[in-house]
């Protein structure tokens, strides 16, 4: 296998490529290090992969670089490059979104017609559920996504689709349910939950914490993400969830047995674009793809927490 990563020098990016190497595969990391969080963080994520035999790296926009270089012998693409973030996808920032999270797929999958790539698997997310979809959520849902962030991952699981039915593109589509775990994004609400009990800091916790979320640990995303570039079917999608739905309130609970701390509960208001539940049903993934989380959140936890308390703060 050789494998081109968008989004490298991300959380599941990083993780992903690494797993790759392991593997044995050649990997061709990409990344524009867009300003959604501290570059330095993203950079501390590639010195993970730097040096390793076969691996090279290529710091550019997919909107910008010679597609044609890179995906020079690739067989595989994994394709996990986006602008991140429900709460900023609103108002002036959304052409942000188009621009990384369709114009560059869209350029993306152009480039890989007529190429003999053996598989082309997109990260998409739980967010094009929206709140209309009865739980556990099933692909063949009707989707109604509540953030500007969900649609533009909707018109890219959409693009992907359409390649592979007009242009034999073998695309996959992966909805990731709330992953986490070390590296772990600064905004999302586990590494803030874990920092603020650390510093004896109030936790933020927006509406009243009854919402709930299914939880997915990231070696549980990758090896799902591995999978699907190996058995997933064409022009399909898949959720990918953790089994772990449990509401706000109840993570507080596991973060302060795992941290060991007091915790500071602060409420504020709902958030725009929030969902209010979501749970995985992944029976298709099982069923395909060998999908079968591994991980508990308590474990999950705890070793995100280790990572935390080994990390230096990055500002």
């Amino acid at each position: 296998m050789k494998a081109l990563v968008t989004g490298a020098a991300g959380f599941i990016g990083s993780h992903l490529a690494g797993r790759l190497l392991d593997r044995g595969a050649a990997v061709v990391g990409l990344d524009c290090f867009t300003e959604y969080y501290p570059r330095a963080l993203k950079e501390r994520n590639v010195e993970t992969l730097r040096g390793r035999e076969g691996f090279a790296f290529v710091e550019a926009r997919l909107q910008d670089v010679d597609l044609d270089a890179v995906l020079e012998g690739v067989t595989h693409v994994f394709h996990l490059a986006a602008q991140a973030g429900v709460r900023r996808s609103w108002g002036r920032d959304f052409g942000v979104y188009t621009t990384h999270n369709i114009d560059a797929t869209q350029r993306l999958l152009e480039a890989c017609v007529g190429r003999p790539i053996e598989h082309v698997v997109y990260a998409s997310s739980s967010s094009v559920y929206g709140d209309a979809a009865a739980v556990p959520m099933r692909e063949d849902v009707r989707v109604q996504p509540v953030s500007p962030y969900g649609v533009t991952k909707l018109a890219a699981e959409q693009l992907c689709h359409l390649y592979a039915v007009n242009h034999g593109v073998p695309t996959t589509s992966l909805r990731y349910f709330t992953v986490y775990g070390p590296r772990q994004r600064p905004d999302m609400a586990f590494n803030r939950f874990l920092r603020a009990a650390l510093q004896g800091s109030p936790i933020q916790v927006f509406g009243d914490g009854g919402q709930t979320r299914d939880f997915t640990y990231v070696e549980d995303a990758v090896a799902a993400t591995i999978a699907a570039s190996e058995r997933g079917e064409p022009g399909g999608v898949y959720n990918i969830g953790g089994g772990s739905r449990v509401s706000v309130l109840e993570v507080l609970d596991i973060v302060a047995r795992v941290t060991g701390r007091p915790l500071r509960i602060e409420h504020g208001p709902p958030q725009k674009g929030d969902m209010r539940d979501t749970w995985a049903d992944t029976s298709r993934a099982r069923a395909d793809l060998g999908f079968s989380p591994a991980v508990t959140l308590e474990d999950g936890l705890t070793e995100e927490y280790r990572w935390l308390t080994a990390t230096p703060v990055v500002s």
